[in-house]
C-alpha cells in the first residue's frame, strides 16, 4: 500500500494539503512533529495561501492543471482513481491482485509515455552504500539512528526516483481540468 500512500502525498503536497497521518511514520524521527499546537497550524495554511496568490498564479494554475491532466492520463490508461477510491475490504487477494495487474499495466504505460525516470542513488535494494556529506535530504532519507557527522555507511533500502525529463501533453484551453474522468453513461 506504499505506492497509493506516495499518491496520495504527492497530490495532496501538490494542492497545498496536509500529509495523511500514515505518512508520518515514513519520516526521519529527527523531523517527525510531536504534536504541533493548532496556532502553528494556522500560520501554515496561510503561508499556503499566500503562495497562492502570488503574481505568478498563471504558472501555479499551469501546474495544477498540468498534474489534472496526468492524474486523468493515469485514470484513463490504467483506472488508478477507480482503483484507490474503491473498498478493496469484500475482494478476495486474487481478485485484487488482478485488478492490480491492469491498474499497474495501464500507469506503467503512462510513465513511460510521459516521464524518464532514474533511480537517485543507483545501485540494488540491500547494497552497502555511503551517503557523501553534503547530501540532499531531499534525495536521501536516513532510516534509523545517524550518530555522528557524514559520511554515513547503510544498506540501501529503496533507490528513490528522479523524474529527468517530462513530456506531458499540450493541455488545451477551456477544458475543465478537474474532471480527470468523464461519466460514462450507455444508451
Amino acid at each position: 500500500m506504499r505506492i497509493g500512500l506516495a499518491f496520495s502525498c504527492f497530490f495532496r503536497l501538490l494542492f497545498g494539503k496536509r500529509l495523511p497521518a500514515a505518512a508520518v511514520e515514513y519520516l526521519p524521527e529527527e523531523v517527525k512533529p510531536k504534536q504541533l499546537p493548532e496556532r502553528v497550524e494556522k500560520v501554515v495554511e496561510k503561508v499556503v495561501e499566500v503562495r497562492v496568490e502570488e503574481p505568478k498564479k498563471s504558472s501555479t494554475a499551469s501546474q495544477r492543471d498540468g498534474a489534472l491532466a496526468f492524474l486523468a492520463l493515469l485514470q484513463r490508461e490504467g483506472r488508478l482513481v477507480d482503483f484507490l477510491r474503491e473498498s478493496l475490504d469484500t475482494y478476495s487477494d486474487a481478485d485484487i491482485g488482478a485488478a492490480a495487474r491492469d491498474v499497474h499495466r495501464g500507469c506503467k504505460k503512462v510513465l513511460e509515455q510521459h516521464l524518464k525516470i532514474e533511480p537517485v542513488m543507483p545501485g540494488a535494494e540491500e547494497d552497502k552504500v555511503s551517503v557523501p556529506k553534503g547530501f540532499d535530504p531531499a534525495e536521501v532519507r536516513l532510516i534509523g539512528e545517524a550518530k555522528g557527522e557524514p559520511p554515513f555507511r547503510g544498506t540501501l533500502r529503496h533507490h528513490g526516483w528522479r523524474v529527468v525529463d517530462a513530456k506531458l501533453p499540450t493541455l488545451a484551453e477551456g477544458v475543465d481540468r478537474t474532471v480527470i474522468a468523464p461519466a460514462e453513461v450507455e444508451v
